[in-house]
C-alpha cells in the first residue's frame, strides 16, 4: 500500500509552477493592500468560508458525488463531510 507523505509534498496548481500556499500568500497580501489600513477582523472564518465551499464542491465533483472516496480524498470521516455538505448547500 502506497505512504502517506502529503504533507512534504506542496500543491501545484496545473500550469503553474507556483505551489498553491504561493498563490494564497499573493492574495493575501493584495486584500490587506486593499484595507488602506484598516484592520480586518474574524480573518481566520473570512478565509476557511472562502476556500473551504470550493474545497468540497471540487472533491465532490471529482469523485462524481461519491461521499465515501470525497471523505478519503480530504482526509475526513463521511459525518464531518456530510456536515460540511450540509452547511454549503452542496449535498445531492
Amino acid at each position: 500500500m502506497g505512504s502517506k507523505k502529503t504533507k512534504n509534498k506542496s500543491l501545484n496548481v496545473p500550469g503553474s509552477k507556483r505551489p498553491l500556499r504561493k498563490h494564497t500568500e499573493d492574495a493575501l497580501n493584495q486584500y490587506f493592500d486593499s484595507l488602506n489600513g484598516d484592520r480586518p477582523g474574524d480573518l481566520y472564518t473570512l478565509v476557511l468560508g472562502e476556500v473551504e465551499r470550493p474545497l468540497f464542491k471540487a472533491v465532490m465533483d471529482y469523485t462524481q458525488g461519491n461521499q465515501s472516496q470525497a471523505a478519503g480524498i480530504l482526509g475526513i470521516n463521511r459525518g464531518t463531510l456530510r456536515k460540511k455538505l450540509k452547511t454549503y448547500s452542496l449535498l445531492t
